[in-house]
């Protein structure tokens, strides 16, 4: 593998893997299988579109990574990974969704080929790369393991991003930003809605500031009129009018790591009710900020944000918030701290959240999100869209 075409230099990569096997000391486990494509591109560099099959990294007590995936997938590995090319290991097509035989049980093979097969090994539990038959596979062809749930472990470790990495994120930050500026340009009563989401893909892929642009591991959400009064419907061709809101959750992406943004558009002249809702998140934004600077909780940020939510008359009873940086689908969070009362993380630099206080009305919805920087001595907001309801008339 070429340096130069690695995300990050080697030595990064170095420092994540020792930090990741600290981290398995701690938590008991010789070995770790790691089936997450963010975890096994963080540690590896690896990035193809195969997480449909089983694949893995699996992290030894020593040595480098091992990747293991589908034989033809194993080609896409000695272009991308930062391994030795004696590393990687591709597993015979007859594997693949064949309900004869498993992958897991080639899996097997390669741990039991490097003598760990009664070694504690650690599984992503919790996964959605990770399923159950790939479990039992395990256990049948490996009876003398011990095995830990080892869920999120990597996970945790990419919490604090290094400064290379919130480089990447800052490049994203400007593509959302092209985005929405794309979305209040085109925009109209009568457009379709497909071919406004079109032109949002277009302006996410190209890219801004000379970097190119990825693709989200979330489509665009854009439920307009009472579709938005409920999360995470996509679109159709149903053209916008005018008297309606629309919410367009959307994130710029480069290199994988993500920067999501939300903003509401309103075609019209807003109703006071909106109004009102606007005020009351952007109060409630600017309480919870207050409270993002190292040494607070992640709770105290959804603390103070729900409570001045509550003075304007409103409620929010899930989380506002979660952590955010290099992901695959289904998913742009990294699942490991978010923003709600009893989370007791501790917010340190480099920690980078999608703060997303989100509101539903009885007509609507109202999203004015923010993707947000832990500094030295507070917080960064990554992005500098106006924080408002946007309106078009």
């Amino acid at each position: 593998m070429a340096a130069e075409k690695l995300p990050f230099d080697r030595a990064e990569y170095e420092t994540r893997i020792a930090a990741v096997r600290v981290a398995m000391a701690r938590a008991g486990t010789d070995v770790l299988v790691i089936c997450d494509p963010a975890n096994m591109s963080w540690l590896t560099g690896y990035g193809g579109w195969s997480f449909y099959v089983h694949q893995a990294v699996v992290l030894g007590p020593d040595g480098p990574p091992l990747w293991w995936g589908r034989g033809i997938d194993a080609l896409g590995a000695k272009l991308t990974v930062m391994m030795p090319q004696d590393c990687i290991f591709g597993y015979d097509d007859t594997y693949v969704q064949n309900p004869g035989k498993h992958p897991m049980e080639d899996l097997a093979r390669l741990i039991a080929d490097h003598g760990w097969q009664a070694k504690r090994i650690g599984l992503e539990m919790d996964n959605y790369y990770f399923t159950a038959a790939a479990w039992q596979s395990l256990q049948t062809a490996l009876p003398d393991a011990q095995w830990v749930n080892a869920n999120s472990l990597v996970n945790w470790q990419r919490a604090v991003k290094s400064p290379a990495e919130i480089t990447f994120m800052r490049r994203a930050a400007r593509i959302v930003e092209k985005m929405h500026q794309t979305i209040m340009e085109r925009a109209e009563p009568g457009l379709p809605k497909n071919r406004l989401v079109a032109a949002i893909y277009e302006a996410a892929i190209t890219g801004a500031d000379g970097h190119w642009g990825d693709y989200p591991s979330i489509v665009p959400l854009a439920p307009s009129g009472t579709d938005a009064t409920a999360p995470h419907l996509t679109w159709d061709d149903t053209p916008l009018k005018t008297g309606e809101a629309t919410f367009f959750e959307i994130a710029g992406t480069y290199r994988r790591y993500h920067a999501p943004q939300s903003r509401t558009l309103f075609l019209g002249a807003p109703p006071d009710k909106y109004r009102r809702a606007e005020t009351a998140v952007l109060d409630a934004v600017e309480a919870g900020l207050a409270q993002a600077k190292p040494g607070n909780f992640a709770e105290d940020i959804a603390n103070a944000f729900n409570t001045s939510l509550r003075k304007h008359g409103f409620e929010k009873d899930n989380r506002c918030g979660y952590s955010i940086g290099l992901s695959y689908p289904p998913d742009w969070g990294e699942r490991t701290y978010s923003l709600r009362r009893d989370d007791r993380t501790v917010l340190q630099p480099g920690m980078t959240f999608h703060f997303m206080p989100a509101l539903w009305l009885d007509d609507g919805g109202l999203e004015i999100t923010e993707p947000v920087l832990i500094t030295e001595n507070g917080y960064e907001c990554l992005c500098t869209t106006p924080r408002q309801l946007m309106v078009k008339e």
